[in-house]
This record gives C-alpha cells, structure tokens and sequence, in this order.
C-alpha cells in the first residue's frame, strides 16, 4: 500500500487537520506527520520550517506521496527538494512561501503583515494573537473561549514560529526532479492565489483549485477524489 506522508500546518496538529482524509485510509497508508511542539509532542521554544523539513525527510521511504497544508507546505517543498529520490509526488496547499512571488503587491503586503503581526503581538495571550493569525490568513476556523488545551498549545507555537517569509523556496531543484507536482488553492485571497500561481508555473504544477473553504482547502469535499487522482497518475 502506498504512503501519504500528511504534514499539517499552524496552529492545529496532523489529527484536525486531516480528519477529512480518514477515508483515504481505504487507499493508502496515512502517515500522519505531528511536528515539534504540537500536542501529544512537548512545547517548544521555537518552530522552524527548515527544522521541520529536515525530520520529514528523514521520514520519507521511497515511492511516498508528499501532501503539505500551509506551514506544513513550506516544510514539504523544502523536504522534497531535500530528499527529490524518496519522492513519488508533491502535492502543497496554500503555502505561504511569499519569497516565490513578492513581485505580486498582495503577496508583498501579506509578507508584510505577517511581518507586523508577530513584532506587535510579542506580548499577546494566546487567545488574541491566534485570532488575529487567523483573520489575516483567511482561515474558517473559530475558536473557542477559552481555549482547549490542545488548541492553546497550538497557538503558543504558532507564536514561536519562524516566519515563513523567510523560507527560501528552491524552484529551480524542483522544477529538476522528475516528480509530479500539485498545488491546491481555495480562491479565497489574493496572496495565497499569487503564491499558487507562481508555483504552477515554476515547478512546474497541476493546479486544482477548490472554493469555499477558505484555507483548508482539504476539507472540500472534492479534495480526496481530485488528490487520489493525482496520485494515482503520479
């Protein structure tokens, strides 16, 4: 059976982000990525997209299909260019990777403002600083008050993360190796359109684009059947 290696985003672990993909399960072995300082791992002090990539590397067995949302996007770009050989394909939804395209104004202001969000937030609780993240990104999720734990754990790491607009995207090693690449985008923000657009062109990519979900994009309730297909080709 082959592997889908899941790598979650910000803020919420492997198990709320891909609770929609549990039928896939049927398919494919779900290898389900919990990153440093996501519950049940300990906190941190300090999330790092290239940290993070280089223990999904290491993760990685030959023929696996890489499957990244958001951060956890970031991280799968910079795993798959680490380790192209193990790669059967990679699929990225929505990674803020905004150095690809900060030619683009949203793009630009989007870096800018996240830039902005985590120098003025330093002395934020959790609570308020994870709802203004979430606002800026386009997310559905609406948290509790108080937080859960669970919730309040992911929030604290959101807060200690390296931002993305530092991450240095190697599209031209990718575009190199011969995987089949995918990315997926909700049309719900100019940046992270812009982002996407970029990485179709420059990878090069399919692209799929599923509305109405905001940034996850994974729990369409396309998404499964457009990812198996791709798979499947790949």
């Amino acid at each position: 059976m082959e592997r889908l290696v899941l790598v979650h985003g910000s803020v919420v672990g492997a198990s709320g982000t891909w609770a929609a993909q549990g039928s896939l399960a049927d398919r494919f072995e779900l290898v389900l990525v919990e990153r440093p300082g996501f519950p049940p791992n300990p906190p941190v002090d300090r999330v790092d997209f290239e940290h993070d990539a280089a223990l999904v590397a290491d993760l990685l067995a030959s023929g696996d299909h890489l499957v990244g949302h958001s951060y956890g996007g970031v991280v799968s770009l910079l795993a798959a260019s680490a380790r192209p050989e193990l790669v059967r394909s990679l699929t990225v939804i929505e990674p803020p990777a905004t150095r690809v395209a900060l030619s683009n104004p949203a793009v630009a202001a989007f870096a800018a403002k996240g830039e902005e969000l985590y120098a003025s937030g330093a002395g934020d609780e959790p609570e308020a600083f994870l709802r203004r993240f979430l606002a800026a990104v386009g997310s559905a999720l609406e948290p509790p008050s108080p937080l859960p734990p669970e919730l309040e754990q992911g929030a604290r790491a959101l807060m200690v993360e390296r931002g993305p607009w530092e991450a240095d995207i190697p599209l031209d090693a990718l575009a190199r190796a011969t995987f089949p690449k995918l990315v997926v985008s909700g049309h719900h923000h100019p940046a992270f359109d812009g982002i996407c657009d970029v990485l179709e062109e420059r990878l090069p990519a399919e692209r799929v684009v599923l509305e109405g979900y905001g940034h996850t994009v994974q729990r369409h309730p396309e998404f499964n059947e457009r990812l198996s297909d791709f798979v499947d080709r790949a």
